[in-house]
């Protein structure tokens, strides 16, 4: 009996650790996030991503935090026009790597193959008449894979759209083609509906390109 009552406090001692783990990850997550939707005109990714990063090496089960860290290095690659793409590319499919080896959900995947894509599409871009064949194969092949995993992703959409938009006419591009994957993304995020933590974001961008497609 005093066996059984030792083994129950050790449990219940256990699963309040981890719930005060899982609340700690949970406020610390939430707070690092709040971040991408900063008002500060000049965000520090790189250190944002350091952050997710470390949430990542601590918890060792979730794969958001790897997520996050490379979407961080994907924005800052967007914005900087001094970042070396190459390496910060390298950087970013490593996080999606370890984000991978961490889950198997279906729309999960999509996510990390949605990060993936942009991230070959900025090697791509550094180079793109010598790049296309390599670099730009990679980031169609993601693309296309991501939506095998989960069509009704809505950041696909936009993704696939930014493509579009910015491919000539003459080679199935152009303003009208794009119009179209926009409006798509825009009609799956007006029903999405994104578990806590889980990536949200490209509805204004969306909406922002629908009126550049005008």
């Amino acid at each position: 009996m005093k066996n059984l009552l030792l083994l129950f406090i050790a449990v219940y001692g256990l699963s309040i650790a981890a719930f005060a783990q899982s609340d700690k990850y949970v406020s610390s997550m939430k707070a690092n996030l709040a971040l991408f939707d900063s008002t500060n005109a000049n965000p520090d990714y790189i250190a944002l991503s350091n952050t997710f990063a470390r949430i990542g090496d601590a918890e060792k089960t979730q794969w958001l935090p790897y997520y996050y860290a490379g979407l961080a290095l994907s924005t800052e690659g967007w914005r900087s026009k001094t970042i070396d793409k190459d390496a910060n590319a390298v950087q970013i499919l490593a996080f999606m790597d370890k984000a991978q080896a961490l889950t198997t959900d279906s729309s999960d995947l999509s996510e990390i193959d949605a990060v993936r894509n942009m991230a070959y599409t900025q090697e791509m871009l550094v180079d793109p008449q010598t790049r296309w064949m390599s670099y730009g194969k990679e980031a169609g092949s993601s693309l296309k894979e991501a939506m095998k995993f989960d069509p009704n992703n809505p950041r696909l959409y936009y993704l696939q759209g930014m493509s579009l938009f910015n491919t000539p006419e003459a080679f199935g591009g152009g303003k009208a083609a794009a119009k179209v994957a926009f409006q798509k993304a825009l009609d799956l995020y007006a029903v999405a509906q994104p578990k806590d933590l889980h990536p949200n974001w490209g509805k204004v961008q969306t909406v922002s390109m629908i009126a550049a497609c005008q």
